[in-house]
């Protein structure tokens, strides 16, 4: 079973390395301790959310990016298999909406100035 803060430290340590940073660096631009994100980094803390904001910015990585590469590191350990496109089903359903509101004579920017 997954543990988040490991996977959370895994793609943070990545992310550096690729980078070519130190811990010292992006710990000063963080303002965090080395220590602390060196712990955080090997997974032994829980870092909140304040600081894994501080932390992806001084990485200069939006947060989401790092959190779905904890994603998918979780669905592969999971076996869960992870859409890289719009399922089929939600697709067609979109496909028919449009259909439909051509029909009407609307558009979306109808619909949206309409509003």
């Amino acid at each position: 079973m997954p543990v988040l803060r490991e996977e959370i430290g895994y793609v943070l340590r990545d992310v550096r390395q690729r980078q070519g940073r130190t811990l010292r660096e992006v710990s000063h631009d963080a303002r965090v301790s080395l220590g602390y994100l060196s712990e955080v980094e090997r997974g032994q803390k829980e870092a909140s959310s304040e600081l894994l904001s501080a932390i992806t910015a001084a990485l200069d990585i939006p947060l989401s990016v790092m959190l779905r590469e904890v994603s998918d590191r979780i669905a592969v350990e999971e076996a869960v298999q992870i859409p890289d496109t719009i399922p089929a089903e939600l697709a067609h359903r979109y496909a028919q909406q449009q259909q439909q509101q051509q029909g009407d004579g609307f558009s979306r920017g109808d619909q949206l100035a309409n509003r």
